[in-house]
């Protein structure tokens, strides 16, 4: 793991590492340099320290800035893109983070920053108290869940810059939870101007969607286990250690933003390295499907895209099954590094250890891993988007027959009384009655699980092209909305294009627009500027009414 050291002023940050990053898809970037003469890790660090003193200016970075080495990405031509979070007079800056991108012998090319405003506050001293943004952070969690009952509710204020919405102003950023009725954990972040107490923004802090074993919905998978004496372990060594236990139906207990306590994750074990009855009867069936889920995703991250782990450091997460009672969610957790799964109410969601959720809710962890996309407004949605992208990319990627790959979104967890085939649609977004198709300014007025749908359109179009086709035996019919016709270019370059945009380019405030710009970046760098690939990125993107 890389150590860190911030140095105020003008000696900006810099870090010393381990070397080894994995190679981004090195047959489709040219020209491709001999590995031992691309840069390290700790190599593209230095150079783009140098880079942040000689152009401190243009990049709004003063002696009240400190900044941070976030992720780096060296490409197989050996440019290296390096990106930076920053904090003010020790603050941490909403919107501060940004990418320096430099070229092969490390000299500065350019750089994308979540906001261009400089920062400048006549002071860092709050008029509003904590409690007091606290009070309200608790006020904006009982309104988002109005007519519920909610129990155990903290809020635990942290005084930042908030550079995402406007001028850079001070405010506390209060982490809010609670448990509901069943005891399953409910949380909301709220924004707070700290000299007005005046709300800027507030989302949802839990992010949704909704040897061999017997999976609910994968059939028998293989799976690497650890043997421990004459006891098999469900953890794998080979993927950085990962596992799965059971949360024995109990909630984790947060106070203040600090899990006093969590639900355990006791590690499945077995005696035969046979596991799972393929029925929900049996505890360890939905530990199959969360441990084959990660595995999965592990291995689409890794062989497609060159990442090694979510964080890209080699280290495994884990998965904790049978989290709550009746709980319709499944999230990943950056606190415990985790995914965690319920068992559904039986009505409208079984278990929800789907394959594509699994992608879905650990592709969260690679976004707060790389361009950390904020889970509100147009961002929130691009966010949303990503692990709905990404994941129906890891279902494909599987080849499962009994799980064939499609565009549908939880399409096995889905129960009668949930009315609709999926959670969400990718070739008509709006086909779950919620989400948007197209592109307009109040796009990001929506629930972020909605505001996706306008970069799933998006992604279903570039992949597949407009129309109505059969693919796998599901029946979509994608319309456009400026009537055109968009003709697809395959999954495998939709991956590769926006997996480099969100790793790349994108930052915590790119909206709808911004993303357009990254993914033509991105196709401009595998492909080239005058490919069709670029130009089917475009014209995806007008597609959608974005751009």
């Amino acid at each position: 793991m890389s150590q860190t050291r911030r140095v105020r002023g003008s000696r900006l940050a810099t870090a010393g590492v381990a070397a080894g990053a994995a190679t981004l898809l090195a047959a489709t970037l040219a020209p491709t340099a001999h590995a031992a003469d691309r840069p390290t890790r700790a190599g593209a660090m230095a150079n783009a320290a140098s880079a942040l003193v000689e152009h401190a200016a243009s990049l709004g970075l003063t002696a009240a800035e400190d900044t941070s080495v976030r992720d780096v990405i060296v490409d197989a031509d050996g440019s290296q893109h390096v990106r930076y979070d920053r904090t003010y007079h020790r603050l941490p800056v909403l919107g501060g983070d940004f990418v320096v991108h430099l070229a092969p012998n490390g000299t500065y090319r350019s750089a994308d920053r979540a906001t261009r405003s400089s920062i400048s506050l006549p002071s860092v001293t709050p008029k509003v108290a904590a409690p007091k943004a606290a009070d309200l952070a608790v006020n904006a969690l009982r309104a988002a869940h109005l007519g519920e009952a909610l129990k155990s509710v903290t809020a635990k204020p942290q005084l930042t810059v908030d550079a995402l919405h406007g001028a850079p102003k001070l405010a506390w950023r209060t982490n809010a939870v609670a448990k509901d009725s069943l005891g399953n954990p409910v949380a909301r972040t709220v924004l707070t101007d700290a000299r007005t107490g005046a709300q800027i923004d507030a989302w949802d802090s839990v992010e949704t969607a909704a040897g061999d074993g017997q999976s609910l919905y994968s059939g028998t998978v293989p799976l690497e286990t650890t043997l421990s004496g004459s006891t098999y372990q469900l953890k794998d060594a080979t993927r950085g250690g990962t596992y799965t236990g059971d949360a024995a139906n109990k909630t984790d207990l947060c106070i203040f933003g600090i899990c006093i306590s969590r639900a355990p994750a006791t590690l499945f074990t077995d005696a035969d390295n046979h596991w799972g009855t393929g029925t929900s009867s049996d505890r360890s069936t939905a530990a199959v499907d969360a441990q084959y889920g990660t595995d999965v995703t592990w291995d689409y991250y890794k062989n497609v895209h060159g990442r090694n782990g979510i964080a890209g450091d080699g280290k495994g997460s884990y998965n904790r099954v049978h989290y709550g009672n009746s709980y319709n969610n499944a999230f990943w957790d950056d606190s415990c590094f985790c995914m965690t799964y319920g068992d559904g109410d039986g009505t409208q969601l079984g278990p929800l250890v789907a394959l594509d959720v699994a992608g879905h809710e650990m592709s969260h962890g690679v976004t707060s891993k790389t361009a950390a996309l904020t889970y509100s407004g147009e961002s929130g949605g691009l966010n949303e988007a990503t692990s709905d992208i990404m994941g129906t990319l890891v279902e494909w990627y599987a080849n499962n027959s009994s799980d064939l790959g499609d565009y549908l979104i939880g399409e096995k967890i889905v129960r009668p009384g949930f009315g609709k085939a999926a959670l969400r649609f990718m070739d008509q977004p709006s086909k779950d009655g919620n989400s948007a198709n197209c592109w307009s300014s109040s796009v990001g007025n929506l629930d972020v699980h909605y505001s996706s749908g306008v970069a799933n359109h998006f992604a279903y179009l570039l992949a597949e092209g407009s129309g109505a086709k059969t693919v796998n035996g599901v029946s979509y019919n994608s319309p456009t909305c400026n009537g055109s016709s968009v003709s697809g270019i395959g999954r495998d370059k939709l991956g590769a294009i926006w997996y480099r945009a969100l790793t790349v380019y994108m930052t915590s405030s790119t909206n709808y627009a911004g993303a357009r710009t990254a993914t033509l970046n991105a196709a401009r760098d595998l492909y080239g500027v005058g490919s069709a690939e670029y130009a089917a990125v475009g014209a995806a993107w007008s597609a959608v009414s974005v751009g």
